[in-house]
């Protein structure tokens, strides 16, 4: 495998995924003056046109409640691409071509009389009395998720080859996704609903795959026999940033827990597919689901600690953050111990954790090894070196991965340290890593379902989280404080009492040099 092979998107090894992109494709943005829209989707489809990847005579249609002419959008989208698009990125000429390809269509996606006039545009657009090639986005607060099909389907948009990309969370509960995918199963067929998890965008996510399934020296051991428990870390060193209504809603919980960490924990406990195929590899996506076991009311109790930032020097707490309510209860860190019962990891605990307002970012998974059966080495305070094998792969800042091995250190006596062998992304040079929004709607573009979530999926996390938000709705639950800045409540360590460590924190100023340093 080259080093194409490994970072570059646009190489489709399955051709029956999907085959060749949609001709004269109209994307379809709700929310397109939205956060979203300027970070993330535009970049992306700006990167998928610089490589060829939007061909023919496509159109970007934004829609919003703003009032935009085409030529006003355009412009603002250009704005937002000189802030948004890294600069050794930015091509005035490409920048340019790329949005006279955008429109505008004003529309209060919450009500029915815009739909018939944004089904107008499409088809002015497309030169096509029934448009068939249409990619929606809804990149709209959950609340319109379950409205923007209905009023599709009115108006006879929800034609057999369109597609819809879902932004998580998908459902407030298990019972609301129940109702949510009600709706979408009368208004589209599950091969064109594609609900979106950026997180298995990224390279390093699904090189996670790849580090599992194509080394034969990492297999073996993958499991309860040599694995003592896992650490699944995703954290934030920002606050909600303007995002109070919609934090307020969701919380840590249904923001980060039930998609992020539960797929990074299931890409990571997932037996190998008998082939690599959409089909296959969400089959085992769903196993681990399903081998999750239910929380009992003493595990509610013991193993969850959620808290909340507070106040920490120039930082404000999240109470005084806009649109969060004074006296607000919504968790903003979220840690808890998850088992998995089945015959590979039966006895070894998963630690997940998310927050805001914590010392750095990162995404990080870690593997904590069994200890050598007898310690016969010294360490550097003169007791047995009892520092075992640690696996750290790295989502974000710094994509890689990190082990750390005993080693002698030299000179006289045998001193045991342990040291680590890395690799991080950026060695490979020029190669550049695909965005992760890139990729996806590539991948939908052509079809090909395999890194987005399938609804069995949803519903059996909802069904292990939904005693988790029912409890948390009981009077005096605890809601731990954490000044802003730190790594959350101290309760959080005594989820790790067992194995009598703590959790693994890395450093503040993370580096492409330096994979993970110990504090």
């Amino acid at each position: 495998m080259n080093q194409n092979d490994i970072i570059d998107y646009q190489v489709k090894q399955d051709s029956s995924s999907g085959g060749e992109a949609w001709k004269g494709l109209c994307i379809i943005i709700f929310g397109a003056s939205g956060d979203l829209t300027k970070r993330k989707l535009i970049p992306a489809l700006f990167d998928l046109y610089t490589h060829d990847r939007l061909q023919g005579d496509f159109a970007i249609i934004g829609t919003a409640r703003t009032s935009y002419e085409d030529d006003d959008f355009r412009s603002y989208i250009l704005e937002q691409m000189h802030q948004y698009i890294k600069q050794e990125e930015q091509d005035e000429v490409q920048f340019n071509a790329f949005v006279s390809h955008l429109y505008y269509q004003s529309l209060d996606p919450s009500k029915d009389e815009g739909y018939p006039a944004l089904r107008q545009r499409i088809i002015d657009l497309t030169h096509e009395d029934n448009p068939d090639n249409l990619l929606f986005y809804l990149a709209t607060p959950p609340s319109l998720y379950g409205v923007v099909p209905l009023h599709l389907k009115q108006v006879g948009l929800n034609t057999p080859g369109s597609r819809i990309i879902v932004e998580k969370p998908f459902g407030y509960d298990f019972q609301s996704a129940q109702e949510l995918e009600r709706i979408y199963d009368d208004v589209f067929e599950e091969q064109q609903i594609f609900r979106i998890d950026h997180f298995l965008g990224k390279e390093t996510a699904q090189n996670i795959l790849a580090f599992r399934f194509a080394n034969g020296v990492f297999e073996p051991i993958w499991n309860r026999n040599y694995i003592a428990y896992v650490e699944v870390t995703a954290v934030e060193n920002l606050g909600i940033e303007n995002r109070g209504g919609f934090y307020e809603t969701a919380g840590a919980l249904r923001d980060m827990v039930q998609n992020h960490l539960i797929q990074l924990v299931a890409l990571t406990a997932m037996e190998p597919p008998a082939v690599f195929n959409a089909d296959s590899f969400r089959n085992e996506v769903v196993k681990v689901y399903n081998s999750i076991r239910p929380l009992s009311e003493q595990d509610l109790q013991e193993h969850i600690i959620r808290g909340q930032y507070m106040a920490n020097g120039d930082r404000k707490s999240y109470r005084e953050e806009k649109g969060v309510a004074p006296e607000s209860r919504t968790e903003t860190f979220v840690a808890m111990r998850l088992d998995i019962d089945n015959w590979r990891w039966s006895g070894v605990p998963f630690y997940i954790r998310t927050g805001k307002q914590m010392p750095t970012k990162v995404t990080e998974i870690v593997i904590h090894f069994r200890n050598t059966p007898h310690q016969m080495f010294s360490n550097a305070v003169g007791g047995k070196c009892t520092q075992a094998n640690q696996l750290t792969i790295r989502i974000q800042p710094n994509e890689g991965i990190s082990m750390k091995i005993g080693l002698k250190v030299p000179g006289a006596g045998f001193e045991v340290r342990r040291v680590a062998m890395d690799f991080s992304y950026d060695q490979l040079g020029k190669a550049v890593i695909g965005d992760a929004y890139a990729r996806l709607i590539d991948d939908c573009i052509q079809g090909d379902p395999t890194l987005f979530t399938r609804y069995d999926a949803v519903e059996a996390s909802w069904k292990f989280f939904d005693p988790v938000l029912k409890f948390w709705q009981r009077p005096n639950v605890p809601l731990y404080g954490y000044p802003a800045g730190t790594w959350g409540p101290q309760e959080s360590d005594t989820l790790m009492h067992d194995h009598k460590v703590n959790w693994t924190n890395p450093c503040k100023n993370l580096t492409n040099t330096d994979l993970y340093c110990e504090l």
